[in-house]
Parts: structure tokens; C-alpha cells; sequence
């Protein structure tokens, strides 16, 4: 048995020493299976070989198992072999020191007659459990035996020296004629403490090797008990770790990781992770150059100690997530996007991406100008193309004077707006919104002028152009809209200067002017006193791009017979959010 698990030990031993930790984390094939190392392949049949992570761990988690337990059942079954192999052996070493004190044994030795010696040493034995009692003279001669026939003859296994010449009691092991031994040998002296024999007392290992395996079986069931609760939780172990891991392979999650970096090297937008305590996790380099910080220095730790105004903490808190927000960051204004990673239903972690506000601005700024653009042509096409069919039937009537006159009206009326909008209006911007509402009008077939005084040069390099175009624009076409409701001619003037400190643009209109009771709700989000969807949108984004310039507007009727709006703009003063 001792050999047995000896030998499964070393065999384990060499297993767990050729197959090591890092030949069942080695490479993964792209459909997720492992790809063991050519060690592995020399050692194991292909259809042995472990094919996924979760069978690499549980082969590792129970090769540990294996090892441990045998090598803990080895040691506890060697012990209690030591264990009963020193208890048998003082057993009999006691036995045979109260044999050696026995005067009847003494007398009968003394008196050379060894009659008296075998009916009392045998009783001892039963009584004991001793495989053997055997007293013995100083030549060694035997008094008693379990075998009569063997009483008389010498006593074997040649380890009575110590006893005899020495005087000693001690433990040995011989081999006997009834077998190999556990004895325990004792002198025998007199009164005058000569030594005149010996009692040896023995158990054969035999016996002791039956009892050794009674333990060693319960042993055995141990080991193999522990060794099944133990596949059970390795198995346990591998798939919460695979579940974990969302399934994924050692190198699938090393090419997600990669990925991931990439990703986020990639984007032009800064982004930073925190965790469920606030500690930065992440932060790519976008995010170090627009925050003018070192991202490895400052991984790990506390949001708030390195953008004490961040709100990341306010999504961590409530998992509400945060879109366009604008904030200022080390001087810079940016726009920021904000969302809360969600573990089941707990936030786990907040992530937050942003971008130079200005960047952004100067694709709004783009995308105004196509717009605009797009506008007049549109607008262009479609009057012109009214205006050639008018012409063409003219002609096709005979009315070549009614043709010439129609030509010359539209052009000069359409040329003298350019003009004026060359040298008062140099901005392109200003200029191209005011066109497109000038053809938009005669699309609408409505009276679209601009006060010939008009002037809008002077504007300060910081100001948005964007946001003027946005308040202009959305207060002409209103205009426009408002003049057709209402059955005077429609009419809509535009006047401009931008003398003194600040910029000033006043519309009029023929409509129907504003109700007084409606003045108030009239720049609210979705509110319209027109029935078509879409509406209510134009005189709110007005409003807030006016908040933004520091702006304010007046309301008030216009010579027209509509309303007046009226709006200004300061110069030298600072947008805000």
C-alpha cells in the first residue's frame, strides 16, 4: 500500500512538473479553442489534449487535488504505521519487563528446571494478545514457547546480545521461526542483580500490516471522498471563472484588450472610466492631451483630485446618463457625454468622453455655410425657375416688351441687394443667411427689403457667427410665416447697425402681430400658434443662442401693422454657457 501510494505520487509529481501553469494558459485559436505547447503535444494523444479554459482549470484544479490528497494520504498512512509499529513495539517491551519481575520466573530459572515457565507464560500471552512469550536462560536456551515442541532449543533472531550481556530492555526487529517481528526484550536478573535470562515478547508484522491496512483503507475512502468533492468544486470553480470571463478564451480577451486600446487610441475624443469608488481605471491619450495631464501618472487615482469639477461622481451616484453637456475643463471649453456601466442592476463604474467645444464649433460653422448655401440655391432654382417659365410665355405670347421689362425689374432688384450686401454686410455668413431669406421671400411671394442705411461690419472677432445666423435666420423666417397670415400684402423688412457698443437687427413684419397674453409663452420649446407638426422650435433656439451672446430682445408693433422684433447683442462682452 506504502509503495502503491508512493508510486502514485511520483507519477502525479512528474505530471503536475512536465505540465505547468503556463501550458494551460498558453494561445487559443480564433474560434476560442487552446492551443497547447508542443511539451503538452509529445506527453498527451490529441484527443486527450485540454481544448478550452475551463477544461485546462479543472484538469489543473484537480491534478493539485490528486497530488496533495495522495501525498497527505501517504504521510498520514506512513504515521499511523510509525504510530502502531512504536505502540505494539512499547506493548511488548511493558509485557516482557512484567515478566522479567515475576518471582515464580526467576525461581524457576534460577533452579535450572523449565517446566514451571511455559503454563504461566502462556497465559500471559492470551491474555495480552502477544503473538509470543518466550523466557530464556543465559545461554539463551527457551523456557516457554507457543510451539511446546520448540521448548529447550536456542532462541533465534540474534538479538539478545543487548539483554544478556548488557542488562538492557529494548524494542527490536528480527525474524523468528514463527516469523518476521516486533519484539520487546527484557533481562532477567536475581536479587543480586545478576543477569540470569531473558524474556522476548513479541507481535508478528504480519499482524501489524493487517491493522495498518484497516487504516489504510479508511484512508483510501478519505482521499477518494475528498478527491470527488473536490472535481465537484473544481468544477464549480471553472465555470464561475468561464462565466465570469463572459466564455471568453485567454486570447480572445488578450485580442479585446488590444482592441480596446486601439479603439480608444484611435477616437478623437478624450475618455476616462472610474470606478464604483471614483478611481480612474482609464484615461486614453485624447483625454491627456485636451486635459494637458499625463495619463500613467494619473491612473489610480481619485477622480476628484484631478478634475475636482467632474460630475462623473453624480452619474456613479444616480446611473442617469449625461449627453452634451457643456463645462469648462483647464481653461477649455468641452463638450461632454457621460454614461454609467451597469453590473446587473448595480453602476459599477461611470464613463465619460469629451471634446474640444471648438472643434465641434467649427463643424457646426461648416454645416451652417452648406446649409445656407443650400438654401439660396434651392430658393434660386425654384423662383428662377418660375421666372423663366413666366419669361418663356411672355415671349411665346408676343409680349416681348412685357418679357424685357419682367428681366429688367428682377434684376435690378435682386443686384441691388447684392450690392448692398457687399459693402455693408462683408460677412459671408450674415450675408448668405440674409439672401436665402431674400429668395425664400420671393418664393413666398412676400415683400422682402432691407433698409438701404443698413450696416453690419463692425463684428468682434469672438463672436459666433453661428449663433447670429441662428437668431437671424429663425427671426426671418418667422417673419415670413407671420406676414402670410393676414390679409394685407405680406411685407418684411430688416433693418441693421452695428454703431455703438453693440449689434442690433430689428424685423417687422404685416402679420397679425403677437397677441400680449402670448408674449410670454411665445420662446418656450414646442409652443406654436400654428397647426402643422414640426412647428415651435424656431423663436426657442433663438432665445438660447441670444442667452449665449449676453443678448436681449424687444417686442413691439411694427409700421407694417405686425410686430417688431428688436434684438441686441453687446460687442465686448464674453459669451457664457
Amino acid at each position: 500500500m506504502l509503495r502503491q501510494a508512493q508510486h502514485e505520487r511520483g507519477v502525479c509529481g512528474h505530471s503536475i512538473h512536465k505540465i505547468t501553469i503556463t501550458n494551460f494558459f498558453c494561445s487559443a485559436t480564433h474560434e476560442g479553442k487552446m492551443n497547447p505547447t508542443p511539451e503538452v503535444r509529445t506527453l498527451l494523444p490529441h484527443w486527450l489534449l485540454p481544448q478550452t479554459l475551463q477544461t485546462r482549470m479543472l484538469l489543473l484544479i484537480m491534478g493539485l487535488l490528486l497530488c496533495l490528497i495522495s501525498a497527505t494520504g501517504v504521510f498520514v498512512a506512513g504515521l499511523i504505521s510509525s504510530i502502531l509499529e512504536e505502540y505494539m513495539g512499547r506493548s511488548a517491551l511493558n509485557v516482557s519487563k512484567t515478566v522479567a519481575l515475576i518471582p515464580h520466573i526467576q525461581n524457576e530459572l534460577l533452579g535450572g528446571e523449565p517446566g514451571g515457565v511455559q503454563p504461566l507464560a502462556e497465559a500471559i500471552r492470551t491474555a495480552t494478545g502477544a503473538r509470543f512469550v518466550v523466557v530464556g536462560d543465559r545461554e539463551g536456551r527457551r523456557y516457554s514457547h507457543p510451539v511446546p515442541e520448540r521448548i529447550g532449543k536456542l532462541m533465534v533472531g540474534g538479538d539478545n546480545r543487548p539483554a544478556l550481556e548488557e542488562g538492557k530492555a529494548y524494542i527490536s526487529k528480527a525474524v523468528g521461526t514463527l516469523g518476521p517481528s516486533i519484539r520487546g526484550k527484557t533481562a532477567i536478573f536475581d536479587q543480586d542483580q545478576n543477569i540470569i535470562g531473558v524474556v522476548s515478547v513479541g507481535y508478528l508484522l504480519e499482524a501489524v500490516d493487517k491493522v495498518i491496512a484497516q487504516y489504510q483503507q479508511k484512508i483510501l475512502l478519505m482521499i477518494l471522498t475528498l478527491l470527488g468533492v473536490g472535481v465537484v468544486g473544481a468544477l464549480l470553480i471553472a465555470r464561475g471563472v468561464k462565466r465570469a470571463i463572459l466564455g471568453l478564451e485567454p486570447r480572445e480577451i488578450a485580442q479585446l484588450y488590444k482592441e480596446r486600446n486601439a479603439i480608444l487610441e484611435s477616437i478623437r475624443e478624450g475618455v476616462i472610466a472610474i470606478n464604483s469608488q471614483g478611481v480612474i481605471t482609464m484615461m486614453n491619450q485624447e483625454a491627456s492631451a485636451i486635459l494637458h495631464l499625463e495619463s500613467d501618472a494619473h491612473v489610480n487615482r481619485n477622480i476628484t483630485e484631478v478634475l475636482p469639477q467632474t460630475r462623473m461622481l453624480e452619474v456613479l451616484q444616480t446611473g442617469k446618463s449625461q449627453f452634451d453637456q457643456e463645462m469648462e475643463i483647464g481653461g477649455n471649453e468641452v463638450i461632454v457625454n457621460r454614461v454609467p456601466i451597469f453590473e446587473g442592476e448595480r453602476v459599477t463604474g461611470v464613463v465619460s468622453s469629451f471634446r474640444p467645444k471648438h472643434e465641434i464649433d467649427q463643424l457646426v460653422r461648416k454645416l451652417s455655410q452648406i446649409q445656407e448655401y443650400s438654401d439660396v440655391l434651392r430658393a434660386q432654382t425654384h423662383e428662377y425657375s418660375n421666372k423663366l417659365h413666366t419669361i418663356a410665355g411672355l415671349i411665346q405670347l408676343g409680349s416681348h416688351r412685357d418679357a424685357i421689362d419682367l428681366i429688367a425689374k428682377e434684376t435690378s432688384g435682386y443686384q441691388e441687394l447684392l450690392n448692398l450686401l457687399t459693402s455693408a454686410v462683408p460677412d459671408p455668413l450674415i450675408s448668405a443667411i440674409i439672401l436665402g431669406k431674400y429668395n425664400r421671400a420671393q418664393e413666398l411671394k412676400v415683400e422682402f427689403s432691407v433698409d438701404p442705411e443698413s450696416r453690419m461690419a463692425n463684428l468682434p472677432s469672438v463672436l459666433s457667427r453661428e449663433k447670429v445666423v441662428t437668431i437671424l435666420g429663425n427671426l426671418l423666417e418667422n417673419a415670413l410665416e407671420a406676414a402670410l397670415e393676414n390679409d394685407r400684402p405680406p411685407q418684411v423688412k430688416l433693418s441693421m447697425t452695428d454703431l455703438g457698443n453693440d449689434l442690433i437687427f430689428e424685423v417687422e413684419d404685416s402679420g397679425a402681430g403677437i397677441n400680449p397674453e402670448l408674449e410670454r409663452q411665445i420662446f418656450k420649446e414646442g409652443f406654436t400658434t400654428r397647426s402643422r407638426a414640426g412647428r415651435g422650435l424656431g423663436l426657442h433656439l433663438m432665445q438660447k443662442a441670444l442667452t449665449y451672446l449676453k443678448g436681449y430682445l424687444t417686442l413691439g408693433s411694427s409700421e407694417l401693422g405686425g410686430a417688431a422684433f428688436t434684438i441686441i447683442i453687446p460687442k465686448n462682452t464674453e459669451p457664457h454657457e
